[in-house]
């Protein structure tokens, strides 16, 4: 892994679902190039210098941001809020992957930037083929600017 660039930024603080989320993936040989962080904290410090902050060196650029709105520290709506306003990760496609059905979060998340929405399913089969497809398309079809 070391070596090879990050393709995907997953931001998760559930076990399970970042156990679940790695195993769709790797179902989609999508899996090899993944860092996971677990709170909006640790997302804007790979993602941003310094965390957000000017100074500091820039960790990572991924091709694909999977983010959950319910982090801890910094949420998930306010990590999508940073990484939009600036010119550096602005680019970057991010997908909110939530189990908030909340009409205000996916309004929200559309109005700051979001590229997609997606609730997880609560079907294990479901989550498999969701993000696997999400990650084909992402990472294989999309094409963003560098």
């Amino acid at each position: 892994m070391s070596g090879e660039p990050m393709e995907i930024l997953l931001v998760e603080d559930n076990a399970d679902d970042v156990e679940l989320t790695l195993r769709a993936l790797r179902a989609g040989n999508l899996a090899n190039r993944v860092k996971v962080v677990g709170d909006g904290v640790e997302a804007l410090e790979w993602l941003m210098p310094g965390g957000g902050s000017p100074s500091g060196p820039r960790p990572g650029r991924p091709k694909l941001v999977l983010l959950d709105l319910k982090l801890p520290r910094i949420d998930g709506l306010e990590v999508l809020r940073r990484l939009k306003s600036s010119e550096l990760t602005r680019t970057i496609p991010v997908v909110v992957l939530t189990s908030s059905r909340e009409e205000s979060d996916l309004v929200e998340s559309y109005r700051i930037g979001a590229n997609s929405y997606i609730v997880k399913p609560v079907d294990f089969e479901q989550f498999i083929r969701a993000v696997s497809q999400i990650g084909l398309y992402w990472l294989l079809l999309n094409k963003v600017p560098e």
